[in-house]
């Protein structure tokens, strides 16, 4: 797993038009006033440099940062303590969450369970987190789209320049919709330029995968978005919001009724056992 050491040092301002500010209001509005959800204590799944996490801090929620890059964390520090803020952070890769106690709120924004390939880690990151969070609490996410890999990444080069750095951005795009990025910094040093380079991989999944996948780990979707909006994603959204409440169980009523069909056939001895080893499943929505 990539550790995005140069990509830290640069992350803030390669990513200074992603409007964070609008994208914290966008968080905590949409799920106080849509889902009527008081956010509690939230985490910030890969917080990155926690630019995030102190703008919610900021708006006084409840708030820490988990991150599996030290040196995403260590800027994130650095910057907590120049606001005079005081935000927990975590080094944990997603798949690994291992949280001192339960949340109310999980956000995970900037396509970071892209960064994700395999759908076995994706899915173990999505059960950990629903292994922390309360009952009717809310899980929100973003992600990049199938569209998004396809048309707009896809083999696609790119490139930036700040004043800090140039930077030379290569995709080439593999099978099952993954992106592998390659970056290539420049970085200036007196009268000549010093490179470094740093390659990582993106994943877009089907809302389909991510739905069961969200199911079967007892979260309901209640709202998937178009990027910072309460719409219906269009064809050629590059980004969704998908926003999904815990719940006891979940479980379809069609993987109910043949379960119930055969139980109704048993003689009634057999019954009271099937019930008895808790085998007969109560939905509690």
């Amino acid at each position: 797993m990539p550790s995005y050491e140069m990509f830290a040092d640069f992350y803030d301002s390669l990513t200074d038009n992603v409007e964070y500010e609008k994208r914290a209001d966008y968080i905590v509005n949409v799920l106080e006033k849509n889902f009527n959800h008081d956010l509690g204590l939230t985490l910030d799944l890969a917080c990155g440099t926690g630019t995030m996490t102190m703008l919610l801090k900021e708006k006084g929620i409840d708030v820490y940062g988990v991150d599996g890059s030290y040196d995403m964390l260590t800027v994130a520090q650095q910057k907590t303590m120049e606001k005079g803020l005081n935000i927990l952070y975590l080094c944990q890769r997603m798949e690994s969450l291992d949280l001192y106690g339960t949340i109310d709120t999980c956000i995970c924004t900037l396509d970071s369970l892209n960064h994700i390939v395999d759908e076995k880690v994706f899915t173990k990151a999505i059960e950990r987190v629903s292994l922390f969070m309360n009952k009717g609490g809310y899980f929100l996410f973003d992600l990049n789209t199938l569209y998004k890999h396809r048309k707009v990444l896809a083999n696609n080069s790119f490139v930036f320049e700040t004043d800090e750095v140039f930077l030379a951005w290569q995709n080439t795009l593999q099978e099952n919709d993954i992106v592998d990025i390659d970056l290539d910094f420049f970085i200036k040093e007196e009268d000549l330029y010093e490179r470094y380079s740093e390659s990582f991989s993106e994943r877009a999944y089907s809302l389909e995968f991510v739905e069961k996948v969200l199911n079967k780990y007892n979260f309901v979707v209640d709202g998937v978005f178009g990027d910072l909006t309460t719409e219906t994603p269009k064809d050629n959204e590059e980004r969704i919001i998908i926003i999904a409440r815990k719940v006891w169980l979940w479980i379809r009523l069609q993987d109910v009724l043949p379960m119930m069909e055969q139980l109704w056939l048993l003689p009634l001895t057999q019954q009271k056992q099937f019930l008895l080893h808790k085998k007969y499943i109560t939905l509690h929505l």
